[in-house]
């Protein structure tokens, strides 16, 4: 309650004095004009809705998507036949009278959610920035640009690498020849949008320490002693959301190390400039 009450102090203070319902206004009219922003997007998604089902969500269940291609070149290269994945035979079906149609739209408002990312953070940033000191200001310059690049990133990452090992081996995968795959369409649909929404969360690592580590809930000391801790979680993570073979899992764990580690470099630079700061205040 205190931290809120510091907040809305300070926006009040940069702004003018605002009482509570002032800010509560200023956030409603932050959140309006990013749900309209996604609304609009969905629109212009759901105008193309049957060719980005068709070539964007179903590309990683087809034989000719462009990162099979990719992945298969890397292993003639590598001189490993095991990145060449086999051909995907998968069967979908709809089970309920509107699944179809409920799919499109739900495709739509996730996909217009990704496509509106930097603007909602922009809206989330704009709202924050009242309450902020200018130095303070000036250490989150190119918040919003590089939050976006993260995400996208993830985004990118869960599409086009984990996405197809993922697919293809879970569609190709029988416990009999009795057995048939065929898979309902929100299943794959779930699937896939978990993977992207997740990943590109978890590239927001970095950005979630730097904060963290201004506030002084995480210092660069503590995550290089519990290292180890942290190699243990990325692997366990990296062996739940990928097949059960080493590669996609190695596929996985190799860039949430690589985060892992940039974080610890941008802890200790959050901790140097939260220590010069007190010692200025001191």
């Amino acid at each position: 309650m205190g931290l809120l009450q510091n907040f809305l102090g300070n926006r009040g203070n940069s702004k003018g004095e605002m009482s509570f319902t002032d800010h509560i206004e200023d956030l409603r009219w932050h959140l309006i004009r990013s749900i309209l922003v996604i609304l609009l997007a969905a629109i212009l998604v759901f105008t193309k809705i049957e060719w980005i089902f068709d070539r964007v969500i179903l590309g990683p269940a087809k034989d000719d998507f462009i990162a099979y291609k990719w992945f298969c070149k890397l292993g003639k290269l590598l001189h490993v036949d095991s990145f060449c994945l086999s051909a995907i035979k998968l069967k979908f079906q709809n089970t309920t009278v509107a699944g179809q149609f409920t799919m499109s739209i739900s495709a739509s408002l996730y996909i217009g959610f990704i496509l509106s990312f930097p603007y909602i953070l922009w809206e989330f940033w704009k709202f924050l920035r009242p309450a902020l000191k200018p130095a303070e200001i000036k250490h989150a310059r190119g918040i919003v640009l590089w939050c976006s690049l993260l995400f996208f990133a993830g985004v990118v990452f869960a599409y086009f690498i984990l996405a197809p090992y993922t697919i293809n081996f879970f569609g190709s995968y029988q416990l009999s020849p009795e057995f048939q795959n065929i898979i309902t369409i929100d299943n794959y649909y779930d699937t896939i949008s978990d993977m992207v929404m997740g990943l590109g969360i978890v590239f927001e690592l970095p950005v979630i320490i730097y904060f963290l580590s201004r506030i002084g809930i995480v210092t660069p000391k503590l995550m290089r002693e519990k290292r180890r801790y942290a190699i243990l979680i990325l692997i366990i993570a990296s062996e739940v959301i990928t097949p059960p073979d080493w590669f996609s899992w190695i596929l996985v764990f190799i860039p949430l190390y690589i985060l892992y580690e940039l974080s610890v470099n941008i802890s200790e630079r959050a901790a140097r400039e939260r220590k010069k700061k007190d010692a200025l205040n001191s």
